[in-house]
């Protein structure tokens, strides 16, 4: 196999720099209840926007932090359909969060999105998750020996099911087939705009390995409805028995990450109560059980250190896309 390109390997390492970065805290006083607020997942139910939404929600009112939490579900194009409507219908709105992260990144650049990350108002990045390879248990693939094998005779056979064009799991599936010394263009890539739709599809063998975050798949795993073949971590996570891609010949790392924004040309007071909730949720005992149930790594990050993570992330994610083909 050959080496990584340096690019890539910097690339990677800058994103893995950007996850150990410190908890940094709002620092606001103490804020009252919020008497309702909207949270807007930009993607159909099932997948981790809308895990991530209904978790808040729920730890939200179960700690009181809000008395009325309803969560709104947009789907299309990678997020930048939801996010182009919540910059354009809740600017100034101190009762709204949108609900975001890597992929909606890589789908910006990829879509020629009309709207960026710049035009809302950076609340919290929350958490960050490794991405799993997955086949139907009744496939013939059972290791990720044998995908790439079957990848390299005819690459066109084997379809790659996940989120978003140009997200977390599109950028994935195209340094694997780079790390393998395979030409990540010709990765057939099917994307799903909501976990729900992917996992139908992997389990009625449509496509033939999906792509996501593991605590999407978490139960259908635990089942053995699905196979996992490997994982995105460094080395292997404790409590989770799956091979490393490292440990398989395939020098590829990655985690997404997931978190909140607000509309535009908000207040400082509807900034910091927001800031305020946010804190005091990811501080509550009901999210931390919540990560635990989801597997999922705390990597909270607020406020203008959320908001310098935003334009590091753009650039690192540009310069891999960038790498793998997916954008000029």
């Amino acid at each position: 196999m050959r080496a990584f390109y340096p690019q890539l390997r910097r690339g990677l390492l800058a994103l893995g720099l950007t996850l150990a970065l410190p908890l940094t805290l709002t620092g606001g006083p103490a804020a009252r209840a919020l008497d309702s607020l909207t949270i807007v997942a930009p993607a159909k139910p099932g997948g981790g926007w809308d895990q991530t939404a209904r978790t808040l929600q729920a730890a939200m009112q179960a700690e009181g932090i809000a008395k009325t939490v309803t969560v709104e579900n947009v789907a299309g194009a990678g997020g930048t359909v939801g996010l182009a409507q919540f910059i354009d219908q809740r600017s100034g709105q101190g009762d709204a969060l949108l609900v975001g992260g890597l992929v909606m990144v890589g789908a910006i650049l990829t879509n020629a999105a009309p709207v960026t990350l710049d035009q809302v108002t950076p609340i919290a990045r929350l958490t960050g998750e490794y991405e799993v390879l997955v086949v139907p248990a009744a496939s013939p693939i059972q290791t990720l020996a044998d995908l790439m094998v079957a990848f390299e005779a005819d690459p066109g056979s084997v379809s790659w099911g996940g989120g978003s064009a140009g997200g977390t799991d599109h950028i994935l599936a195209g340094l694997i087939a780079q790390g393998a010394g395979l030409d990540p263009t010709l990765v057939n890539y099917v994307p799903f705009s909501g976990g729900g739709e992917a996992l139908a599809a992997i389990l009625g063998g449509h496509v033939t390995v999906g792509v996501s975050g593991y605590g999407e798949w978490a139960g259908q795993i635990a089942s053995g409805e699905l196979r996992a073949l490997a994982i995105s971590s460094p080395e292997r996570v404790a409590g989770i028995e799956i091979p490393t891609l490292k440990e398989q010949g395939i020098a590829v790392e990655l985690a997404n990450w997931r978190g909140v924004m607000a509309p535009p040309n908000l207040s400082p007071e509807a900034r910091q109560a927001l800031l305020d909730a946010v804190d005091k949720t990811v501080k509550s005992a009901a999210w931390q059980a919540a990560l635990k149930d989801h597997d999922w790594m705390d990597i909270y990050l607020a406020g203008d250190a959320f908001a310098a993570f935003l334009q590091e992330q753009n650039a690192t994610i540009a310069g891999t896309l960038k790498a793998i083909g997916l954008v000029q």
